[in-house]
């Protein structure tokens, strides 16, 4: 019942709004007000499958619905859009009874794009029914992170999402309930001395589930009548048969079932001087409303001062060294000659109206006849401007004050007499070792970013303040509160300092000048990153390394950092699937190295074990031009998986288990579980879903650009039927390479 009711009120919905599912930039800020509509179907290029493609989001009817998303996959094997396409399928199954084909259609639909909080309550609600307990409850609790951690779908409004959410977290608990009452109804016998997976607790976690589930959908008798069973099982016939007389009292379809386990229960208790009539009624005296679900508030306690990365420097002198000559301060700088990284004096023109393209880890720019001077990037006076030809004729003059980044890439912003702060339309990559449009290469068609034309307006598309600062200065804020803005957003530090990361350490520095007693919790500042989980360490880095956070700040206008509660800002994030397809290969995995953080969160090191970003690099790494990513263990890297993994520390089981002699680069765990697929500022780098493994079914089905798998990096001159081959052959012979 439940489940039908589910699907009935999300399919129609969620499929028909398929069509105009959002395309957002990767390598951009991501703010409420940017969410806009796109429609999905301009992303397909083939006019027959673009048709197909329309033809199944404007479809309700289960039974077509079935037939068109079936007619699809066959037809379009490869397409970018089977996560869809399969979540049609799987729904319209399950709203056709065929449970186990829809499960299949599920699994791969949740294989390309797992963060689907709303498909997954459906799954564990089947897999509860099909008595899967176990998968059940996982996929229930995934469901309800999800839907902690991501904003409303666009396709829901604002106005509808609170109480749409509401729903599908009542449903998930309602699953996981349901499956530990199963399981604690399939094996009635345990000792609970003995067995901590006992029948009563079992029973217990059911109830308390339970309990969530009704707080969030109160008239739910299904929920009632469940919780009654789940006190039955735990000994308890007195809450039970007041949960029964909730549903009782309520004449619905479940009445008959609740009245018989009323009357089970006044058996059982053999009251004599009490009929059974005259017990259900003392029963409804005693019934009482479902508490509402108490929510953890964010302390509104204010945070102490800001002291500033420069008096962190008076003790941690050591620590202040390395970090200044990191890739974290040097985020963003004040202008100074040495810090420019960009050819002002020989390769320093930029042509406009050229094509440039990135493929397969590789750029290409082919030059147009009718291409036109745009930009000089010149040095006057010991001074670096920008010379730009505007659409007047004229050239205009800008000199640089700001340098953004260090490393592979270096962009140049200059500060307008109204104080604004915008980002010059060229940069120059010192991986090409030559002046670009880098937006051109990664945004969508249109982008106005990605225009230089559009630099003369001195508009959004080019301000620092909206589109980088709060990822490249410290403590940004809106003075007028608020959120992201042209005008009255100030920082306290260029760059990213230490109180970005270890918080406001003002009434630190003091007590340490005084001698005073500090005594702090694991997230209070400064942190100290030993002491605090793995969720936590990611969260903190999550503010610039992940590139779905929405950006909206607080009433205070801190966009960045919050003055009261935890110091740093936990944002909602941006649907996976409103991103542009470019931010995906066509197996699911991410193509941009700004998905650092998504990419991690997605890894069973992180999810179950207990890894975070610290675990294999130093933030206050300072040897930049030979350890450019911070690693730890830059020339031992697999001492950075084997500290948990310690089974490998034994050379022989590494190479057992990687099927090739120790001293190769194919036994580094990196080279198949994080393999250099990923690009980052027109670099291949490292892929951050850390137990991914080659998979050769998923190359053979979208071929290695759009599912690049590991071996094949190597064994180039291979195909995917020979890396299933090998894997195949692994698997009968483990120990043999």
């Amino acid at each position: 019942m439940r489940l039908l009711l589910l699907l009935c009120l999300l399919t129609g919905v969620l499929l028909a709004a398929n069509i105009r599912l959002a395309a957002q930039d990767i390598d951009s800020n991501v703010i409420s007000a940017s969410r806009t509509s796109a429609t999905i179907a301009d992303g397909i290029k083939d006019p027959a499958e673009r048709s197909a493609f329309i033809n199944i989001a404007k479809t309700k009817d289960p039974q077509k619905l079935l037939v068109l998303t079936r007619s699809f996959m066959e037809r379009y094997p490869r397409s970018a859009f089977l996560a869809q396409a399969t979540e049609g399928a799987a729904r319209s199954s399950f709203d056709l009874g065929d449970m186990q084909s829809g499960m299949d259609y599920a699994r791969f639909s949740l294989s390309l794009l797992p963060e689907n909080p709303l498909l997954l309550v459906a799954v564990a609600d089947v897999q509860a029914v099909l008595h899967e307990n176990e998968a059940a409850i996982a996929s229930a609790r995934d469901a309800l992170d999800y839907l902690d951690r991501f904003d409303r779908p666009l396709t829901i409004s604002a106005r509808d999402w609170p109480d749409a959410k509401k729903k599908q977290q009542a449903t998930a608990w309602f699953v996981i309930g349901r499956a530990l009452v199963n399981e604690a109804l399939q094996d009635p016998v345990k000792d609970p001395l003995k067995d901590p997976a006992s029948r009563g607790s079992l029973s217990e976690q059911a109830i308390s589930a339970l309990n969530r589930a009704r707080a969030l959908k109160p008239g739910d008798m299904e929920i009632v009548y469940l919780l009654g069973v789940a006190h039955l099982s735990a000994n308890e016939s007195s809450q039970a048969a007041l949960a029964f007389a909730t549903v009782y009292r309520q004449n619905t379809e479940l009445a008959p079932q609740a009245r018989e386990q009323l009357s089970a229960i006044y058996q059982a208790a053999k009251p004599s001087a009490q009929s059974f009539d005259e017990f259900v009624s003392s029963l409804e005296k005693r019934t009482e409303s479902p508490s509402p679900l108490t929510e953890t508030q964010t302390s509104a306690t204010k945070q102490p001062g800001y002291a500033g990365s420069e008096t962190c420097s008076r003790c941690h002198v050591d620590i202040y060294r390395q970090w200044s000559q990191s890739g974290m301060a040097k985020m963003l700088r004040p202008y100074l000659p040495q810090n420019v990284i960009g050819d002002f004096e020989k390769k320093n023109e930029f042509f406009a109206g050229d094509d440039i393209f990135y493929r397969d880890g590789k750029l290409e720019i082919i030059p147009h006849d009718n291409r036109a001077l745009f930009a000089r990037m010149v040095i006057r006076g010991g001074r670096h401007y920008f010379d730009i030809k505007e659409s007047d004729g004229r050239w205009h003059s800008y000199p640089v004050d700001y340098t953004i980044g260090s490393k592979w890439q270096q962009a140049y912003a200059t500060k307008l007499p109204n104080g604004q702060i915008h980002v010059l339309p060229i940069q120059y990559s010192a991986v090409a070792k030559q002046w670009l449009n880098y937006w051109k290469i990664i945004d969508s068609p249109g982008s106005e970013r990605a225009n230089p034309d559009n630099w003369q307006k001195h508009d959004g598309s080019t301000s620092y303040q909206l589109n980088c600062a709060v990822c490249h200065t410290s403590q940004l804020r809106n003075t007028l509160g608020g959120g992201l803005a042209l005008d009255h957003v100030v920082f306290r530090e260029p760059g990213i300092g230490c109180e970005m990361c270890h918080g406001p350490s003002a009434s630190h520095v003091e007590a340490m000048a005084t001698g005073k007693f500090y005594a702090n919790q694991p997230l209070d500042p400064p942190v100290d990153f030993r002491r605090v989980t793995n969720r936590e360490f990611v969260s903190i880095c999550a503010q610039c390394h992940m590139q779905s956070n929405v950006h909206q700040g607080n009433a205070q206008g801190d966009l960045n950092y919050s003055s009261s509660g935890t110091f740093f800002l936990k944002n909602a994030e941006l649907p996976l699937g409103e991103f542009t397809r470019g931010a995906f290969f066509r197996d699911g995995r991410f193509t941009q190295a700004t998905f650092m953080v998504e990419a991690l969160e997605r890894s069973q090191c992180f999810r179950k074990g207990q890894a975070s970003c610290g675990t294999c690099h130093d933030p206050h790494g300072h040897d930049e031009s030979s350890n450019p990513t911070s690693l730890k263990f830059k020339d031992q890297p697999d001492r950075m998986c084997t500290g948990c993994h310690t089974q490998f520390q034994d050379k022989t089981q590494a190479a057992a288990h990687s099927h090739h002699s120790i001293d190769n680069e194919a036994s580094r765990c990196v080279s198949c579980h994080m393999p250099r697929i990923v690009d980052g500022m027109l670099l291949r780098v490292r892929s951050h879903q850390i137990d991914d493994v080659p998979n050769a079914e998923m190359t053979m089905r979208f071929g290695q650009e759009n599912s690049p798998n590991a071996c094949l990096l190597c064994h180039s001159n291979k195909n995917p039927e020979w890396v299933q081959g090998q894997l195949r052959s692994w698997k009968v012979n483990p120990g043999k390479g």
